[in-house]
C-alpha cells in the first residue's frame, strides 16, 4: 500500500496538570457505553450522526458483552431544552462564523425528462398550500425544536395566497402551549398564530403511511391549490430506515421509503417540491420513490443540526411572489439553512440539495444499472479488494451510526470505471443546487446505501428496492459485495475482540488453513459467526458470483494474518512490522487503552495515535490519554475523512451524563483545530428504540453539568458496569481538549487493525 494511503494518525497536544484516571464508586447501570469506535458498532440510530446505546446489566461474561456491543449504537446526548428560543437566528458573538461555499444554480433540464407537474399561473396569482408533517418526537419534548421552527414560520409574512397547514403528533410533551400531547391535531398558521382546525385526529403513529395519506387528502380537500408543497419534519434514516420516530408509538418503527411512496400514491397530490427537514434523506432511493409524485426534492445527505431549516426568510419571499420558480424557492431554503448552521453551529458538517426528480428518474436509472454491472464485473474478476477500498474511501454520512450511506458521485468516481463517470455526470446534472459547510467535501447532493459496516441490512434494502421499482442490477452488485465481505469475516474466524490479548485468555482466530472449514460452516448455515446475521437476513449470500472454493481461494490470497501482530522492542520502542501486502489489506488502525485502577480495568476507548515508518507501526507508550479540562475521558474515534488539499477531519465521541441524562460529546480534530473542539452533543437511544437518526443539539449551554462515563471490567474478564469518571464539570465557556497523564496505575495498550472485510483484529497487549 502506498504510504499516503496508510491510516492517518491524530496529532495529540499534551499538557501537564491532569487529574489522572479516577473511577467513581457508584455504577450507573447503563450497560456498555463504548461502540462506534469501541469493540464494535451497532445498527443505525441515535442523534446527529451518532448512534444509540445498548442497555444491559453488569456481571455478564466479556465475550457476551463484546457480542452485545455489536448491537450498540454509539453516541447521543444534548443540552438542556431551550425554553427561550429566539426568532432571531443570528448567533451572538459569531467570531467563528465562516461563510459557506458558494453553490451554483443549474436551470437546465436534460432532454427527454418528463414535463413538470406544476402549471404556473404567474403574476403571483398561484395559490400555495404548504403541508407540514411535523412529528415532534423527542426533538420537541426534550429540546423544543419543533416549537422553534413553528415560531420561525410565524415570523414570516405570508400573504393571502399561502396556507401553511401543520399536522402535529408523535410527541409526549409539546413545549408550545395548546398543542396536544395525547392526540394528533391539525393547525393552520394565520397572522403569526396557530389556529386549530382539527382537535382530535386520533393517536395513530405518524410513521404509519395511512396517517400521512389522510393528512394529504385533508389538505387537498380543504385547502385546494395549484401549488402544493410537503415537508417532513422529524428524525430521518435514509435508504434503509426511511422517515420518522413517533415517540408515543415507538413500536411502530419508521416509515420506510416504500411506505412514503405508498402514502403519496394514496394521497393523490402532485407536489411542487417534497422536502425533508430531517437527517439523511437525500438518497437515490428516496428520489426514485418520489419521482412520480413531485417535481423536486429538497433534502440533506448528512445529519442535520438541531436548528434545522430556517423558515422565516424563504416563506416571506414565497409569500411576496407565489409564482416564484420552484428551483429558486429551493435555493432560498438551502442558502438559509447552510448560512444559519455556519453562524450558529460552525463545527457541524451540513449539506442540503435541490434535486430535479423529473430529470433524476429519467437519466439516473440506466446509468446506475450500467455502473452496477461494472461493479459486478470487478467482483466477478476476483478483485473484491478494489471495490472494498473504493467503498471505504468514499464520503460517508452518519458514519458512527453505521447506516452505510455514501455519496453516490464520490462512490462512482472512486470505482474508476467509464460507467462510474457516466453515473456521476447524470447525478450531478440532476442536482440543481447543492451547498455544504466548508468542512464537507465530496458531498455532491445524493447518497446511496452501499453495505460495508452492517451487511445485515442488505436484504431489507433490496426488498425496498423491489417495492419502489428500482432495477435489479444495483441489488445484485451490493449483494455480491456483501456476500464476499461476510464470507471474509466468517472465514477469518468471525468477529474479533481484544479479549485474548487483554486478559491473556490465549487462543486466536486460527489461520489461513482454517478458512475453507470456517467458510463452509458459515455458508451452510451451521455457523453464523458474523454479527447480526442469521437465517432471516442472509439471502444475499446466494448472490456470490464466486463458488465456495473460489471464495476460499480469494480470501486465502487476501487474508490479514493476525499472527503478525506481535511486538518487538527496538531502540526503546514497541514495533509491529507488516509486509507491504499485509498493509494493503489494512483500512484502519487505532490505539485501545485500558487503565488498571487496582480493582479492574477502565476502558479508555480508541484513538488513532501511532507512528508508521515504512512498514513498521511504532506504538505510542507515553501513558497519556485524551482529556477534557485535564480529566482523562473515555473516547472512541469513529471517523477519519481526508478532505481536498491535504485537509482532514477526525471525529469521535465521549460518553457522558449531560444534566443527568445519557449523551455523547462529539469531538472533532481538523487542520483548523488540530488540538480538537467539542463539535456537538447528541441524545442516546435505547437499543431498538429507533433505526432513524435524530437532529443533534449542537451547543452546550453555560450551567450544563457533565459527568464522563467509562466501562469497567474485572480481572477475570467480565463487564461489571459503567461508572462516572473524574468529577462533575459545570460548563462555563469552551471545553479544552488535550492529552494528559493517566496516573500511576498499570496501563495495557493494544492496537486494533481493521481489514478490507471490515474485520477487526487486536494486537498483543503492552503493559506500561
Amino acid at each position: 500500500m502506498p504510504e499516503n494511503n496508510r491510516p492517518r494518525a491524530r496529532q495529540k497536544t499534551v499538557s501537564s496538570g491532569g487529574t489522572g484516571v479516577h473511577r467513581r464508586e457508584n455504577g450507573l447501570g447503563t450497560g456498555p457505553v463504548g461502540s462506534g469506535g469501541g469493540f464494535h458498532g451497532g445498527s443505525s440510530g441515535g442523534g446527529g450522526g451518532v448512534s444509540k446505546a445498548a442497555i444491559g446489566g453488569g456481571g455478564i461474561g466479556l465475550i457476551a458483552i463484546i457480542v452485545a456491543l455489536l448491537n450498540f449504537l454509539g453516541g447521543g446526548g444534548s443540552s438542556q431544552p431551550d425554553s427561550g428560543i429566539s426568532q432571531d437566528n443570528t448567533a451572538a458573538g459569531s467570531s467563528s462564523y465562516s461563510a459557506p461555499a458558494v453553490g451554483k444554480l443549474d436551470r437546465t433540464v436534460a432532454e427527454g425528462s418528463r414535463p413538470k407537474y406544476l402549471q404556473m399561473l404567474g403574476n403571483s396569482e398561484d395559490k400555495v398550500t404548504i403541508m407540514m408533517y411535523m412529528c415532534g418526537t423527542d426533538l420537541e419534548s426534550k429540546h423544543g425544536m419543533a416549537s422553534a421552527d413553528i415560531q420561525e414560520m410565524a415570523a414570516a409574512t405570508l400573504g393571502s395566497n399561502v396556507d401553511i397547514i401543520i399536522y402535529t403528533g408523535g410527541c409526549k410533551q409539546w413545549k408550545m402551549g395548546g398543542i396536544s400531547n395525547s392526540v394528533n391535531q391539525i393547525y393552520k398558521l394565520e397572522n403569526g398564530k396557530l389556529r386549530q382546525l382539527e382537535d382530535n385526529m386520533g393517536s395513530k403513529a405518524m410513521t404509519d403511511p395511512s396517517t400521512l395519506a389522510q393528512f394529504i387528502q385533508y389538505c387537498s380537500k380543504n385547502y385546494p391549490a395549484n401549488r402544493n408543497e410537503l415537508i417532513f419534519w422529524d428524525h430521518g434514516g435514509g435508504s434503509v430506515s426511511g422517515f420518522g420516530y413517533d415517540e408515543k408509538n415507538s413500536q411502530a418503527g419508521s416509515m420506510g421509503i416504500d411506505g412514503i411512496a405508498a402514502a403519496l400514491r394514496a394521497g393523490g397530490v402532485k407536489f411542487d417540491f417534497i422536502g425533508f427537514d430531517a437527517c439523511l434523506m437525500a438518497t437515490a432511493e428516496t428520489a426514485l420513490a418520489l419521482g412520480e409524485h413531485a417535481d423536486y426534492m429538497i433534502a440533506s445527505e448528512e445529519t442535520e443540526p438541531g436548528i434545522g431549516w430556517y423558515y422565516t426568510e424563504w416563506l416571506t419571499e414565497f409569500g411576496k411572489n407565489t409564482s416564484m420558480p420552484t428551483i429558486d424557492i429551493g435555493k432560498l431554503i438551502v442558502d438559509g439553512f447552510i448560512d444559519q448552521c455556519a453562524r450558529r453551529c460552525p463545527s457541524s458538517g451540513t449539506t442540503l440539495s435541490v434535486i430535479d426528480l423529473a430529470e433524476f428518474t429519467h437519466t439516473v436509472p440506466d446509468k446506475l444499472a450500467g455502473f452496477s454491472r461494472s461493479v459486478t464485473d470487478i467482483i466477478t474478476k476476483k478483485d473484491y479488494k478494489t471495490v472494498s477500498n473504493a467503498r471505504y474511501g468514499t464520503r460517508e454520512f452518519a458514519k458512527s451510526s453505521k447506516i452505510d450511506q455514501v455519496d453516490l458521485v464520490d462512490l462512482a468516481d472512486r470505482m474508476n470505471t467509464a460507467e462510474g463517470k457516466e453515473l456521476g455526470d447524470a447525478v450531478k446534472g440532476a442536482v440543481k443546487y447543492n451547498l455544504t459547510s466548508r468542512n464537507m467535501t465530496k458531498a455532491y447532493g445524493v447518497s446511496i446505501f452501499f453495505p460495508y459496516n452492517k451487511t445485515k441490512y442488505v436484504d431489507r434494502a433490496c426488498s425496498t428496492y423491489q417495492a419502489i421499482g428500482m432495477n435489479d442490477e444495483y441489488s445484485r452488485a451490493i449483494k455480491q459485495f456483501a456476500s464476499i465481505e461476510a464470507s471474509g469475516q466468517a472465514a477469518t474466524g468471525g468477529t474479533q475482540s481484544p479479549v485474548q490479548s487483554l486478559f491473556d485468555l490465549g487462543g486466536g482466530s486460527g489461520g489461513a488453513e482454517l478458512i475453507g472449514q470456517l467458510l463452509s460452516g458459515f455458508l451452510s448455515g451451521s455457523d453464523r459467526s458474523v454479527d447480526g446475521l442469521d437465517d432471516e437476513n442472509t439471502d444475499f449470500l446466494n448472490d456470490n458470483p464466486l463458488s465456495e472454493g473460489e471464495t476460499a481461494e480469494y480470501i486465502s490470497a487476501n487474508y490479514f494474518d493476525p499472527t503478525a501482530l506481535v511486538w518487538r522492542e527496538e531502540d526503546g520502542n514497541y514495533v509491529i512490522e507488516l509486509t507491504e501486502s499485509q498493509w494493503e489489506l489494512v483500512h484502519d488502525t487505532d490505539l485501545n487503552m485500558f487503565y488498571d485502577d487496582g480493582n479492574g480495568y477502565v476502558n479508555l476507548g480508541l484513538d488513532n495515535i501511532f507512528t508508521i515508518e515504512g512498514n513498521e507501526l511504532i506504538a505510542d507508550t507515553d501513558r497519556d490519554w485524551i482529556s477534557i479540562n485535564n480529566q482523562p475521558v473515555s473516547y472512541f474515534r469513529t471517523d477519519t475523512t481526508e478532505l481536498d488539499g491535504g485537509e482532514y477531519v477526525i471525529s469521535g465521541y465521549v460518553p457522558v451524563l449531560l444534566n443527568g441524562e445519557r449523551a455523547s460529546l462529539i469531538l472533532r480534530f481538523d487542520n483548523e483545530h488540530p488540538e480538537g473542539i467539542v463539535a456537538g452533543v447528541t441524545d442516546e437511544y435505547v437499543d431498538g428504540e429507533t433505526d432513524t437518526v435524530a437532529k443533534s443539539m449542537t451547543e452546550l449551554q453555560d450551567g450544563d453539568k457533565i459527568d464522563f462515563i467509562c466501562e469497567y471490567y474485572t480481572y477475570d474478564g467480565k463487564y461489571q458496569d459503567s461508572y462516572p469518571l473524574g468529577t462533575t464539570i459545570t460548563i462555563n465557556g469552551d471545553l479544552k481538549i488535550t492529552n494528559t497523564d493517566v496516573g500511576s496505575g498499570n496501563v495495557r495498550l493494544l492496537y486494533r487493525f481493521t481489514d478490507i472485510y471490515n474485520q477487526e483484529y487486536w494486537s498483543e497487549a503492552i503493559i506500561v
